[in-house]
């Protein structure tokens, strides 16, 4: 138990660094291409998302889902501890993700035209520079995947969880770099090939890097691993029979995410389009991925464990208590986010109109911050009960309405509004998502899910956060709201978001001990534990 609370502080401690050095690169590019009405900065996040789309497809379908359970097993039942399997399973991944490559590379510009139709022609004309140099990260997206789970499955979790950093460094170096040399530069029109090139070939010199360093550790694995093309025997067929639903499943949610992304480009250079869009997605999903996932995977374990002895009554005690535990910290959070979310955009904007634009895109996508983040315990509760079949059902319900209200959007909405309808759909569509996983899962274990204390529970973390919403942008208006300096430049806008998100926070926690939430100890004990030395 101490080696794995170890092995969890190290992955937690590594995942945070990682979300913040990636906070950071994101503001050095924002700088660099702009995120509102910037030609360069959606060029630059569409050639830059076409390898994370493709290898989506291939980590979250059988990597993650599938492959790596299988590592696992041949590494801890094997003779040879996995070396066969391992050796044979990299030689074909190594194939399979080179080919893909350069497919990908060669299938450049119908890869444009599918994502960027509605792109400006100078802009089309960048994302396929950029795309070029952006396409091989696919190959080493893959390897990283690859080699970072085997040594994963031998108990070496730290290079994959540190390894990211690097990609950041360099990016954050290397963008800085173009800043320095070349200028901001926010308009599609008069990219040399020197520009194309540094922006393109920081991105993929950081994901090489962040592959390539994972072989340093490779010795430490204890696997004798050669190329080995005898496939036969590696299991392919009842891979692909398990990963199937997993796989349909990121399919679907690719189709959508590329209606998204063909809808939005008709709103480049002229207001919040595809950079907007990502960056307040990532703005979004910041708290998610360090509390939610943080918090949440024990409790997978837990409920895993729950399930395999047959006791419904503890695996709904454990959902409960990981949507209480999940709640204290995630209302907080987006009330603070709420308030904070003109400065926060103004961090990656050149100016207040443009915080304005990117906060509203960013509200939009707050609208299902807490759906979302009930709904991790939700889907991991169908994952341990091992049913990923439901789970692309209301997927695929998700994925229909996201479609639905993009095309919608953008046949209804101005473009300085285009953005915002859209992220605005896709809350609205995670919400009905979240509402059916409740329904399904009910029927699913034959009991009522006993989620009633967990949602007073709720209902008293939604109290305290009014007077906190309240105290908070009080906060914003006395240090001069839109106008003002919390919008004056970048710094102004991260001092100020720290300022009335700090504000935010005690007076909900004050607030909370007020109405003597238990969870608020819960909480407190959870911060404790995540400090250094702790």
């Amino acid at each position: 138990m101490a080696s794995l609370g170890r092995a969890s502080a190290l992955v937690g401690a590594g995942t945070l660094v990682s979300r913040i050095t990636g906070l950071v690169r994101n503001i050095v590019l924002a700088a660099a291409v702009g995120v509102v009405m910037a030609g360069a900065g959606d060029a630059f996040a569409i050639a830059n998302q076409l390898p994370n789309s493709i290898y989506a497809l291939i980590s979250s379908g059988l990597l993650a889902g599938v492959v790596v359970p299988q590592i696992v097993s041949a590494v801890r039942t094997h003779d040879d501890r996995g070396s066969a399997f391992v050796s044979k399973l990299l030689t074909l991944g190594v194939i399979a993700l080179g080919a893909v490559a350069v497919v990908a590379v060669i299938a450049a510009p119908l890869l444009v035209q599918l994502y960027g139709a509605a792109l400006p022609p100078a802009t089309q004309a960048l994302t396929l520079a950029l795309a070029y140099w952006c396409l091989p990260q696919l190959f080493f997206y893959g390897l990283y995947a690859l080699v970072g789970e085997v040594l994963n499955a031998r108990r070496i979790f730290g290079p994959y969880a540190w390894s990211p950093i690097v990609n950041n460094i360099v990016s954050i170096v290397g963008f800085g770099a173009f800043i320095w040399i070349f200028g901001p530069q926010r308009s599609a029109i008069g990219w040399t090939p020197e520009m194309v090139a540094l922006l393109g070939g920081t991105a993929t010199l950081g994901i090489v890097l962040q592959a390539g360093i994972l072989l340093l550790f490779w010795r430490r694995a204890g696997l004798q691993v050669r190329p080995d093309f005898r496939w036969r025997g590696i299991g392919l067929r009842h891979i692909g029979r398990l990963a199937g639903w997993t796989f349909l499943m990121v399919i679907v949610g690719q189709l959508a995410a590329l209606v998204q992304v063909r809808s939005v480009g008709a709103a480049s250079e002229a207001a919040a389009a595809v950079a907007s869009m990502q960056t307040a997605w990532l703005l979004f999903m910041l708290p998610f991925s360090v509390i939610v996932i943080s918090l949440g995977t024990p409790y997978y374990t837990q409920l895993s464990e729950h399930v395999a002895e047959g006791r419904t009554d503890a695996v709904t005690a454990d959902l409960a208590a990981l949507t209480r535990t999940i709640g204290v910290f995630m209302v907080g959070i987006l009330v603070a986010m709420i308030v904070a979310a003109v400065p926060l955009a103004r961090i990656f904007t050149d100016d207040p109109e443009g915080a304005v634009s990117l906060a509203w895109v960013l509200a939009a996508y707050l609208v299902a911050l807490l759906p979302l983040s009930f709904q991790f315990g939700l889907q991991r509760t169908f994952y341990a009960l091992r049913d990923t079949r439901t789970p692309f059902f209301y997927t695929l319900v998700q994925a229909i309405l996201v479609v639905t209200t993009a095309l919608i959007a953008s046949a209804t909405l101005p473009v300085q509004w285009l953005a915002v309808g859209i992220a605005l759909g896709q809350s609205s569509a995670n919400i009905v998502q979240f509402a059916l996983a409740i329904v399904l899962l009910r029927r699913k274990l034959g009991r009522p899910l006993g989620l009633g204390g967990a949602v007073r529970a709720v209902v008293r973390f939604l109290v305290a956060a009014i007077p906190a919403a309240g105290a908070g942008w009080l906060t914003f208006e006395l240090l001069g709201g839109v106008a003002g300096w919390p919008a004056s430049d970048r710094f102004a806008g991260f001092l100020a978001a720290a300022i009335i998100g700090v504000v935010t926070l005690l007076v909900y926690v004050v607030f909370l001990a007020i109405l003597r939430a238990p969870e608020l100890q819960t909480a407190l004990r959870a911060v404790r534990r995540f400090l250094p030395g702790r």
